[in-house]
């Protein structure tokens, strides 16, 4: 049986190497340069990379909270949630280190699925469109689209999503950086009340790539997650576990990205989107009932099995990183103390399950052995 599944795989392996020149495409990105001075939120650094000679100083490097305004007609942007959205005209405009206003012209329009409801969302998400061109010398040099993620429905659950950005920035460079951000949402028009609230932009996936010497799979075909790389995958799996995210899926293309370095070894996978994990708690995030689970913050493995050698490696990653884990949430300062009690709870209960043989073969092999026989389909991913 065991010699059947390694064949299994190798001849999969073959066919995924033979296509892959096909599945992938060279990030055309430069890294975006930055030059912004703001108080940090956090106690220490909690990114691992360090920045080498000649290197572009990235806008996502830094854990200053980077204050800026955002102007445009509010009352048409937040109406234009449809699936045809347009870019709406706008103005970002931050103080420069020598106190300097900066202004640059730019487009944004609505994003995101579902906080694009307006019964989900007061405010949704947004995306950015720079002319890069324009860009030079400035913050957002390099730059051309920027995901922003809002506040929605209250502050509290943007900046917990930031920090579950954080969390897997402490256990891999193959993450999505983050920057929070603090914005003054002025409306053109004058109708809406200037608001200021906590967001944060995400790194360009092309970019994130392009960091990490490697290029982004193509979406157009289904894969598996034994076609992976399977040391990557089993800490992806198992992070989202950590957290309460069933909330993604590698077949969907669901809430995941494949990066690859060469087109002879197996593609990492790179995660995003966590406002529906448990660790959130987002008033809206309500499991699908396909999954069995009545609640986010129960948790269920949703990746394939691994060998013992894969699992052991991957349990040993996330031990050795509990440090830095834990570190993202008492490092914080604008989390209220309740909310950082009850997270360092549900991490305990993380650890307490991937270090315990018996709850770890209950909840986690078991699982994974019976969604590699079965796949559990969840209804509305195409």
């Amino acid at each position: 049986m065991a010699t059947s599944k390694t064949t299994t795989g190798i001849f999969y392996r073959i066919i995924y190497c033979a296509s892959f020149v096909l599945l992938v495409h060279l990030p055309l990105r430069v890294q975006a340069q930055e030059s912004s001075t703001s108080d940090s939120v956090f106690a220490s650094h909690s990114l691992s990379a360090e920045k080498k000679a000649g290197d572009v100083v990235s806008l996502f490097t830094k854990d200053e909270v980077l204050h800026f305004k955002l102007v445009t007609n509010y009352q048409e942007l937040l109406k234009d949630r449809g699936e045809e959205r347009a870019y709406h005209e706008a103005t970002l405009s931050y103080t420069d280190p020598r106190g300097g206003i900066i202004s640059t012209a730019l487009k944004v329009r609505v994003r995101g699925n579902r906080r694009r409801d307006p019964t989900v969302c007061d405010f949704p998400p947004l995306l950015l469109n720079f002319p890069r061109k324009k860009m030079q010398h400035t913050l957002f040099e390099g730059v051309n689209k920027l995901k922003l993620v809002t506040h929605c429905v209250g502050e509290d659950y943007v900046l917990r999503e930031y920090l579950v950005y954080r969390l897997y920035n402490v256990t891999t460079e193959n993450s999505f950086r983050v920057r929070l951000c603090r914005v003054d949402y002025e409306d053109l028009v004058g109708k809406r009340k200037t608001e200021t609230r906590y967001a944060f932009l995400i790194e360009d996936d092309e970019d994130m790539a392009l960091r990490n010497k490697g290029r982004l799979v193509s979406e157009d075909i289904k894969l598996r997650m034994d076609w992976t790389d399977s040391l990557a995958m089993a800490r992806v799996a198992l992070f989202q576990y950590m957290i309460g995210n069933t909330d993604w899926s590698l077949p969907y293309w669901h809430n995941i990205k494949l990066l690859s370095r060469d087109s002879l070894t197996a593609p990492i996978p790179v995660p995003y989107d966590f406002d529906y994990a448990g660790i959130v708690t987002a008033p809206y995030a309500v499991p699908p009932p396909e999954l069995g689970i009545t609640s986010v913050r129960q948790r269920l493995f949703r990746g394939y099995h691994f060998s013992d050698r894969t699992y052991a490696a991957a349990v040993s990653a996330f031990n050795k990183h509990k440090p830095a884990i834990y570190g993202v949430y008492q490092n914080f300062s604008l989390i209220d103390k309740s909310y950082l009690k009850r997270t360092l709870k549900y991490l305990d209960d993380f650890y307490e399950t991937i270090n315990d043989p018996k709850d770890f073969n209950n909840k986690i092999v078991r699982v994974g052995q019976q969604n590699q026989r079965k796949v559990v389909t969840v209804k509305g991913l195409k």
